[in-house]
């Protein structure tokens, strides 16, 4: 039986699956491409140009060890998540807050990256599906939310029962 939100349809079903997996394999692919590089979080944070005033500084605090750390694995997190259709409901939103931050981090007000996207880039977009995702409950289309949901030690916790969704 279909949760609520969760899209009974074929088509739809696919749609959803298919999202969650390429954008949990872009979030894996991220934290695994850059594992390991403790130069590239300071780096990307040092060349940001709209918002350089709160972004630099960071770059060379003493947090950037931590900020490193959490970016590593922050993306392997989210891309694991995603793709096996656990916790979607507690890794979307981090996702997304991800994507923002990355977002307004290529700004070159009003371009991102360069001038072939004005104001809206791949970073908005991808956050509008994972807000799609969340809207049908994903990690019950042919992922371990729906198989989580049905345990008894997480319908017996309100807690788990709200993360599994």
């Amino acid at each position: 039986m279909a949760g609520k939100g969760v899209p009974t349809r074929a088509g739809e079903r696919l749609l959803v699956v298919f999202f969650r997996l390429c954008l949990g394999w872009t979030f894996l692919w991220a934290g695994i491409h850059h594992f390991g590089d403790d130069k590239f979080v300071p780096g990307f944070l040092g060349h940001t140009k709209t918002f350089h005033a709160y972004y630099a500084p960071l770059a060379e605090s003493r947090w950037i060890g931590l900020l490193t750390f959490l970016v590593e694995y922050g993306h392997l997190a989210i891309g694991l998540s995603l793709i096996s259709g656990l916790l979607v409901r507690a890794s979307a939103p981090f996702a997304i807050l991800l994507l923002l931050l990355y977002w307004t981090a290529h700004m070159d007000f009003p371009y991102i990256e360069n001038a072939n996207s004005y104001l809206i880039d791949y970073h908005i977009v991808y956050g509008g599906v994972l807000v799609y995702l969340l809207m049908k409950n994903a990690g019950h289309v042919l992922g371990l939310d729906g198989f989580a949901a049905s345990r008894e030690f997480v319908k017996g916790n309100a807690f788990l029962r709200w993360l599994v969704g």
